[in-house]
C-alpha cells in the first residue's frame, strides 16, 4: 500500500491542478467577457453606420421626391397655359361664327335651350 507521504505529491499535484484549471477558466471567462464587449462595440457601430446610411437615403430620396414636385408642377402650369389658350381660341372661333351667322348662331341657342329643357323636365 503507498503511503501517506505517496499521497501528499499526489494531493499537491491535484490541487495545483484544480488551481491551474480555475485560472485557466476564469482567464477564458475574461476572454469571453471582452469579446462580448467588442461584439457589442461592434454592433453598436455597424448600428451607427445603418442609421447614417438610411438618413443619407432618405435625404437622397427626399430629394429626389423635391425635383419630381417641380417638375410636377411645370408640367401641370404648361397644361393649364395650353388649355387656357384653347378655350381662348374656341371662344375666338364661335364669336366670328356669330358674327358671320348671327340668325344661324341664335337658333342653335334656341334648340340647344329646348332640348336642355326637355331633359330637365
Amino acid at each position: 500500500m503507498a503511503s501517506t507521504t505517496d499521497m501528499a505529491p499526489s494531493a499537491a499535484r491535484k490541487a495545483a491542478a484544480s488551481a491551474a484549471a480555475r485560472v485557466t477558466e476564469k482567464s477564458r471567462e475574461q476572454e469571453l467577457e471582452a469579446q462580448v464587449a467588442q461584439l457589442q462595440s461592434d454592433l453598436k457601430s455597424i448600428g451607427e453606420t445603418l442609421k447614417k446610411l438610411t438618413g443619407d437615403k432618405a435625404n437622397e430620396v427626399r430629394d429626389i421626391a423635391e425635383t419630381e414636385i417641380r417638375q410636377l408642377k411645370r408640367r401641370g402650369q404648361h397644361m393649364v397655359e395650353e388649355a387656357q389658350d384653347q378655350a381662348g381660341e374656341y371662344e375666338q372661333q364661335l364669336k366670328e361664327t356669330i358674327r358671320a351667322k348671327p340668325l344661324t348662331a341664335v337658333a342653335t341657342a334656341l334648340g340647344v335651350g329646348f332640348v336642355l329643357a326637355l331633359l330637365t323636365r
